[in-house]
């Protein structure tokens, strides 16, 4: 009888990463979703272009020669005396005598959009708000700021925000889970119980109390939101616990008197972060949704923050420029229908049911 050798699984190496069969297939799975493939580059380019919001919109050149000298204003500071002004004080790049003064003997190269999310534009042709026009492409808001540069700023604001408060999320909630999970008896039945009291209490309104006792800022809402935001991802890592702590080789793993923090990173965690794992994108999703509305009810970001929901708060106090309301709902509808398409995409790639080949 001729001895047949199994099959090696397959391995595809992308660069220094060595891509298992298994993930190869959920790669497979994830782009055969054609809409939650699109959405995630969609969203990843506009994430990356409003990390480099500085070098796109902004009131500083990127780039200044003059008196044979190069600057890079968008990223360093500098006196009107260094580019050859009268005054100790940091150069204002909108002068009209400080720019006079450079294009003399040398030249500037501005941003695409020459406006920061804070400058107040001056020289408006009409009263704040401005329609939409040449130099301000989503018009102003009633105080002479670029919408534009306004919406790239808070663009990025809220993706931070979002991602940051969904991994310190995930690592409380999937901790927390996970040890209810892998105990059970009492740990789980007391956990159950003080989650489902502390899932109960009116997130929202709480946040609006603490919000109007101390003065908020970007780290002060994030802790504010993490209070409450970990326990979506309690059940179900709990459930996926559960099921694995009965499984054959965690008995074994016990029985060869392997330490219960090493199970549960080596064998339990795996498991319950497939699970876990879909629910990201919704989490970030919901994350944005919350900080855009509590800046809609001015209990959110500090006063002049570029902030989406600041938008629409405008939008809804001057009703007789219209473009301030569409810009910031179009920007939020499609931001949160990329982030739920990319959810359903995850939720697809981890369905060990769907198979494309």
């Amino acid at each position: 009888m001729t001895d047949m050798a199994l099959p090696i699984p397959e391995k595809h190496h992308f660069l220094f990463w060595t891509v298992t069969p298994l993930t190869a297939r959920r790669l497979r799975q994830f782009k055969a979703n054609k809409r939650g493939y699109w959405s995630f580059i969609f969203f990843s380019i506009f994430f990356v272009l409003s990390l480099f919001a500085e070098l796109v919109a902004n009131d500083r050149p990127l780039l200044v020669y003059t008196q044979g000298q190069f600057y890079v204003p968008a990223l360093v500071t500098y006196s009107e005396t260094d580019l050859g002004g009268d005054f100790e004080s940091e150069a204002v790049y909108t002068d009209p005598y400080l720019i006079e003064l450079i294009e003399e003997d040398g030249w500037i190269v501005w941003p695409l959009i020459p406006y920061s999310y804070d400058t107040h534009i001056a020289d408006l042709p009409v009263p704040a708000p401005a329609p939409p026009s040449s130099d301000n492409w989503l018009g102003t808001d009633d105080q002479g700021r670029d919408v534009v540069a306004r919406l790239i700023y808070g663009f990025r604001i809220s993706v931070l925000f979002g991602l940051i408060l969904t991994a310190f999320s995930s690592v409380v909630g999937v901790g927390v889970g996970l040890a209810q999970g892998f105990y059970g008896g009492v740990t789980d039945l007391v956990g159950q119980r003080l989650i489902e009291v502390w899932g109960g209490l009116p997130v929202l309104f709480l946040l609006i109390i603490l919000a109007s006792i101390v003065t908020p800022s970007f780290w002060w809402l994030l802790g504010l939101l993490l209070l409450f935001s970990w326990t979506v991802l309690v059940g179900v890592v709990r459930a996926e616990t559960l099921r694995a702590r009965n499984l054959d080789y965690i008995k074994a793993a016990r029985a060869l008197g392997l330490p219960d923090r090493t199970i549960m990173r080596r064998h339990v965690l795996p498991n319950a972060m497939v699970a876990a794992l879909t629910y990201l994108p919704f989490i970030t999703a919901g994350s944005v949704t919350t900080l855009t509305s509590l800046d809609f009810l001015g209990f959110g970001l500090p006063p002049g923050s570029p902030s989406l929901g600041e938008l629409l708060a405008q939008g809804k106090e001057n009703i007789q420029a219209p473009w301030l309301g569409l810009t910031g709902f179009l920007v939020i509808a499609i931001m949160l229908s990329l982030l739920v398409f990319i959810g359903e995409a995850v939720r697809d790639a981890f369905d060990p049911r769907k198979t494309h080949s």
